[in-house]
């Protein structure tokens, strides 16, 4: 099939077939598609769109375009959890050792650091020895032992979607929900998990921060991996201030930590870490899982699966029991006071995230180096009081210059005002089929 038909056709308005589509991906991986023709249909799709049967061929096809990862034989539902990605969203670190801990066996494969937002990946960077990167036959063998592994995307897996994201990258094609819909599933179709969990974040710490859009982005993502014979549901949950109190790499570790050794019992954090729990394990056919999640977590078995992952991937033995050992720490560290008094009103998340960036936290460049050590701890979130002696936020940074920067940043992303404001819900809506895949 000629590319400039295809092409055609998609531009005129038209519904690409699955043979289309299956030339489409081909093209893609053998190169047979120039980077002109990739960028002409990526366009043609931003603007007319895709019906959803086209789009689930989009995804079936780029899923297909690469290895695929088999799962049989595991004694317990294989499960994966993903999030469009915010401040100090460490849920992964998390969410997936409290999943093994209640029966399910969870392979995440996770990405970097994104514009503003945070990457799983660079957080678990921070931890000595820890390896991100590993052969396959490692990543299955942490599986199967600890119930969980996080790792990164191998380049066998959808390369089709490696291809076309990096077109879409430099040619304003980021936005399409179709496009990004494929992209997201596409890989986690790869994976080989029986069900799927999304975490969809609107606010102003969110890719998307309009709510309307997350929720279109949303129902898009369930209806796609449903139509794909992926069991799906998703959370649409608000990203207007920091997730937890930490934000950076390191010290994201380090509140994970906090969270699965019990330090940490409150806060939203773990109300949504808790509420993907309950949805994926209710999914899987678990009967009482927010109940069954909370015990794992009391009881320790979540930390030990946790502690389990990061000796299996290369880190140390005894990272929960000395994690001021075993993380790097800034050597500058120093509050940042607000100049009035009164209640977080509301918060610029997208510039908390730009300070830790600023920080050396993050990447201007994609081959930028990440230091692990800076970042935000204590962050205040809306509704909290602040006097004249209450920290917004402890810095964490390499040198004064740094922690001044960052201490102007803070300043102007905090807006403070005599009331109190009404509190907001973490979880705006859930979406998908209460169907279970076991």
């Amino acid at each position: 099939m000629l590319a400039q038909e295809i092409i055609r056709t998609k531009r005129d308005g038209g519904q690409l077939s699955e043979a289309a589509i299956r030339a489409f991906v081909q093209g893609l991986c053998d190169g047979s598609w120039s980077e002109g023709q990739v960028a002409a249909l990526a366009m043609a799709i931003l603007l007319r769109g895709m019906e959803p049967a086209e789009t689930v061929a989009l995804t079936r096809a780029m899923a297909a375009s690469g290895e695929r990862l088999d799962w049989d034989g595991l004694p317990g539902p294989v499960v994966d959890k993903h999030s469009t990605g915010g401040i100090g969203d460490k849920v992964s670190l998390i969410l997936a050792p409290l999943l093994a801990a209640c029966g399910c066996f969870v392979p995440m494969l996770s990405g970097r650091g994104l514009g503003h937002t945070g990457g799983t990946l660079d957080k678990l960077d921070s931890i000595e020895g820890y390896r991100t990167s590993v052969p396959p036959e490692q990543f299955r063998h942490a599986v199967r032992a600890a119930g969980c592994a996080i790792v990164g995307q191998t380049e066998d897996l959808a390369p089709a979607d490696r291809r076309l994201y990096a077109i879409r990258d430099v040619t304003a094609t980021v936005e399409s929900v179709p496009l990004i819909t494929a992209s997201i599933l596409s890989k986690k179709l790869a994976a080989g998990p029986h069900g799927l969990v999304m975490d969809v974040k609107y606010g102003s710490g969110a890719f998307l921060p309009d709510q309307a859009d997350a929720r279109a982005l949303a129902l898009s993502l369930v209806e796609v991996a449903t139509g794909a014979g992926l069991p799906c549901r998703a959370l649409l949950t608000d990203m207007s201030m920091c997730l937890g109190t930490a934000a950076g790499n390191a010290v994201e570790v380090r509140e994970a930590i906090d969270v699965l050794t019990g330090q940490v019992a409150t806060g939203r954090l773990l109300d949504l870490t808790l509420g993907l729990a309950a949805e994926l394990l209710d999914l899987a056919g678990i009967d009482d899982g927010r109940q069954r999640a909370e015990t794992m977590l009391s009881n320790g078995q979540a930390a030990e699966r946790f502690a389990r992952m990061v000796t299996l991937l290369g880190g140390p033995p005894d990272l929960l029991e000395r994690p001021d050992l075993r993380l790097p720490s800034a050597p500058v560290q120093r509050p940042a006071f607000s100049a009035c008094e009164g209640f977080v009103a509301g918060i610029d998340a997208r510039g908390l995230g730009i300070a830790i960036i600023e920080l050396g936290g993050g990447r201007r460049r994609p081959q930028d180096r990440v230091d692990h050590a800076v970042g935000l701890t204590g962050v205040l979130e809306v509704g909290s009081p602040v006097g004249r002696n209450t920290p917004l936020a402890m810095i964490h940074a390499r040198d004064d210059e740094g922690a001044t920067a960052a201490e102007a940043a803070l300043r102007q992303a905090f807006r403070i005002e005599r009331g109190r404001p009404s509190p907001r819900p973490l979880i705006a809506e859930r979406l998908g089929a209460r169907t279970k895949f076991s």
